[in-house]
């Protein structure tokens, strides 16, 4: 069965049901069917095998940042002062931790990680940099980049 796994590549099926879930997870499997094009028993045993084999990690709400005061966005450009699998495991670990963190990339270039950061307004990033990610003993020098209007955000991945 491992060997399978390994092997497995989704058809045009598949990539049909990834293309229609990531539109709209909430559907019935019924409703996914149909716009698939197959009957329910068939979608349903292909969306468990993708589910299963890692094609689809989960399933989850967008939330309206605006409205829930987390709408000043801001990209933060983090330097780390030396770079070790330990020491950069300890950033890591420790931005992982931190909810206002809800990306984090390690890149290449003058930076090390790349941050995206939701607060509620400048003063609270302000003082979010000086009392978290600005108290990590391995921060070298930061860099923020702030969000003036989103012009496209997707979450899907092109299939």
């Amino acid at each position: 069965m491992n060997h399978f796994k390994e092997s497995y590549q989704p058809d045009e099926r598949d990539m049909d049901i990834m293309r229609v879930l990531q539109q709209d997870a909430r559907l019935s499997n019924k409703e996914l069917a149909s716009r698939v094009h197959l009957s329910t028993t068939p979608t349903y045993e292909r969306m468990k095998r993708l589910e299963r084999l890692g094609y689809i990690q989960q399933y989850t709400a967008i939330l309206n940042a605006e409205k829930l005061n987390k709408g000043f966005a801001v990209f933060c450009s983090v330097k780390l002062r030396r770079l070790s699998s330990e020491l950069a495991q300890a950033f890591t670990d420790m931005v992982k931790q931190v909810p206002e963190v809800t990306e984090c990339y390690n890149i290449s270039g003058s930076f090390d990680y790349l941050l995206r950061i939701q607060a509620p307004d400048m003063k609270y990033y302000q003082q979010f940099l000086l009392n978290v990610i600005g108290r990590h003993e391995n921060v070298a020098s930061l860099e923020s980049t702030f969000v003036m209007e989103e012009i496209k955000h997707e979450y899907g991945v092109t299939v």
